[in-house]
């Protein structure tokens, strides 16, 4: 995602943010991945130095709290979690371990790891995260939480969605044995965690409503 920022003075007292006094890059740059993946960032990394304005790129989205909240509500989505776990909804095809997916190599996993255990304490049942472009990895998470007592699997793709490729999650999915939810897409959150890194990167504090703590 590129954000430019002309006027953005203007913008930020609109919405009774505090603005630096430098003027900052003239864009800033927002990866849509919840996750890191070299080989994609690679790529933004170049096309920003190809473009040779004065730019910043941020971290990925994740790990994050607000991650974990979209993937429960994907799950839900799916009748794979329930919907509000205070009120103990009974869902007949609540999953009792998660495989969270990733792409992006070893160090995406471990990221992925992160919130999956942020997901695990939302819904108080096992999650273990797995790389999709490594070939048997969803397979071997499949048998291993199977090995640790669970029947009815669910698989959550720890993806925003664009960087999948077609076919990759079906493919997972059969090989797991399991349904699976809709990758992360245009959840709420998303906008809100992008929105962060924006305006982190430029040094804008962000208006709170009275009583929450400024960044």
């Amino acid at each position: 995602m590129l954000a430019h920022v002309s006027a953005r003075r203007a913008r930020a007292a609109e919405a009774g943010a505090d603005v630096p006094a430098d003027d900052g890059p003239a864009a800033v740059v927002v990866p849509l991945l919840a996750g890191p993946d070299s080989a994609l960032l690679r790529r933004v990394r170049q096309s920003v130095n190809d473009s040779r304005a004065v730019a910043e790129l941020t971290a990925v989205l994740g790990p994050h709290p607000l991650l974990a909240e979209a993937l429960h509500v994907r799950l839900s989505e799916a009748g794979l979690a329930r919907a509000d776990r205070a009120r103990l909804f009974t869902v007949a095809t609540a999953a009792d371990g998660i495989i969270l997916a990733t792409v992006g190599g070893e160090e995406a996993v471990q990221a992925a790891g992160i919130t999956g255990m942020l997901l695990a304490a939302r819904l108080a049942v096992p999650v273990m995260a797995a790389a999709l472009d490594q070939e048997g990895a969803i397979a071997a998470k499949a048998a291993e939480l199977r090995e640790a007592g669970a029947s009815q699997l669910a698989l959550a793709p720890y993806l925003v969605g664009p960087e999948l490729d077609d076919g990759l999650l079906r493919s997972a999915a059969e090989e797991a044995e399991c349904p699976a939810a809709e990758p992360l897409g245009a959840y709420p959150a998303i906008g809100k965690l992008v929105v962060d890194k924006y305006t982190d990167a430029l040094g804008i504090t962000q208006a709170r409503p009275q009583g929450f703590p400024q960044r």
